[in-house]
């Protein structure tokens, strides 16, 4: 078997550990038998009605293992994506602005407008957040009429700090009874996971993977810098923005479900560089494994260790982020 395909099956492996891991503890622990019975009602497999510790497994555990899953694996995709078309090895998904700009809808519904459309609100106003906040970065870009990295990522940095402005406006200026809220959003959750909500993230996911491993060709080329690139037929323009296009639109749909986590986009292409090398036709399967394994597991801890509190999962992955830029600029520079 050869090195890609064992890595694979291996990861696969340890995600649907991690998934049965997750549907089985939280801040109460549930028997594997009554998960399989939970299941099994509600997928119309058992006549029986599904009792109360059933609905909480199918529709609060379940969905919520399977959204850790496909948020992981989009980030780590959109983090593959953005450190090669910038030649950034910190680059991540929350770089470009989109975060803040979802966060900023986000906010806006939660301490001034309320539900109004729903359990939808909040994912459909995080949504159009980030989609503006990317807007005014590809704007920007077009203005300067350059795509270089470098003028990407101050268009993204400057719009990021706008629209964190604007968020911090709007909870000074908000319902102070909704700052729990508030924080516990922007600090990412995976509580809002319903199956509702599934296609949204699902799409996104869809999106950049699908993208992304069909121009793998092209991004190989990347890695070789833009002029040579360009003379393999590369239209590195036009790349770098339906990239980033189809990188905010993913990012906007699992912000909108899960607030902002941060470091995931980050730490994935590392690990996963490490794991099966530099090209894409081996490296963006390997991310979208490594991105699920480590929110997954990610969640898990956050609803262990203070249970039955429960940690924004974003601290963990913010720690665990931490730690691992320490460790990759330390061995940079003993390198």
């Amino acid at each position: 078997m050869g090195r890609l395909a064992l890595t694979l099956s291996l990861g696969v492996a340890m995600l649907a550990a991690l998934i049965l891991l997750s549907v089985l503890y939280g801040s109460t622990s549930i028997p594997a038998s009554d998960v399989v019975a939970a299941i099994a009602s509600g997928l119309g497999l058992s006549g029986a009605d599904p009792s109360p510790m059933g609905r909480i497994i199918f529709d609060l555990r379940l969905p919520r293992a399977l959204f850790s899953a496909i948020i992981g694996a989009g980030l780590g995709v959109v983090g593959v994506v953005l450190q090669t078309t910038t030649r950034n090895d910190l680059a991540d998904p929350f770089l470009f602005g989109l975060s803040s700009g979802a966060a900023a809808g986000a906010v806006f519904v939660i301490t001034v407008t309320g539900d109004v459309l729903g359990i939808w609100t909040l994912p459909l106003a995080a949504f159009f957040g980030g989609m503006i906040a990317s807007a005014v970065v590809l704007l920007l870009v077009r203005r300067l009429q350059t795509s270089a990295p470098e003028k990407l990522i101050l268009s993204g940095l400057a719009v990021s700090f706008l629209f964190s402005a604007i968020t911090n406006y709007l909870i000074f200026s908000g319902d102070n009874r909704a700052a729990h809220s508030v924080i516990f959003w922007m600090l990412g959750g995976l509580g809002l996971s319903r199956w509702e909500t599934l296609p949204l993230v699902l799409t996104g996911f869809a999106l950049i993977f699908g993208f992304t491993f069909h121009r793998r060709r092209w991004l190989d080329a990347l890695l070789a810098g833009d002029v040579t690139a360009t003379s393999l037929g590369v239209p590195v323009h036009r790349l770098r923005v339906f990239i980033f296009m189809a990188s905010a639109l993913a990012t906007a749909a699992f912000v909108s479900v899960a607030g902002v986590i941060g470091f995931v986009g980050l730490m994935v292409p590392h690990l996963a560089r490490g794991l099966v090398g530099p090209l894409h036709t081996a490296l963006i399967p390997a991310a979208a494994l490594v991105g699920a394994i480590l929110l997954t597991a990610s969640d898990i801890l956050s609803r262990l260790l203070l249970a039955p509190q429960e940690l924004p999962v974003g601290i963990i992955t913010t720690s665990l982020g931490a730690l691992f830029v320490f460790a990759l600029l330390l061995g940079q520079s003993r390198k």
